[in-house]
């Protein structure tokens, strides 16, 4: 790869856009359901699941569920997905108040 194709890449990788947001993991054997906040929705699903595989998430219930039902019992879908216009501390104060207003709405656990 040339120098400059590599600077091009590099400025590309830092000016791409994450998106912030909300997203809730079900257990379809057991009807439990997680929900938490991410500032990168598009990496958060690989993350949960590595630790869940390595048996290292730090929530019990959903290390359980994942170990007596497996990776096929569960689904991960994105609840909502925040402006890309916030700075960071609106976000995460934004993303904390939606969190609590989905676990509620959804009945579900905070991750």
């Amino acid at each position: 790869m040339k120098q400059a194709d590599r600077k091009a890449a590099i400025a590309a990788y830092k000016e791409r856009k994450v998106a912030a947001g909300i997203y809730v993991v079900r257990c379809a054997a057991t009807g439990q359901q997680w929900a938490g906040s991410a500032t990168n929705l598009a990496t958060i699903w690989n993350r949960l699941c590595f630790t869940l595989r390595q048996g290292n998430d730090r929530r019990p219930l959903l290390q359980t569920a994942w170990q007596e039902h497996g990776p096929e019992s569960f689904t991960f879908n994105i609840v909502e997905q925040l402006e890309d216009e916030d700075p960071g501390y609106t976000r995460d104060r934004a993303l904390r108040e939606r969190l609590v207003h989905w676990c509620k709405a959804l009945d579900a656990q905070p991750m």
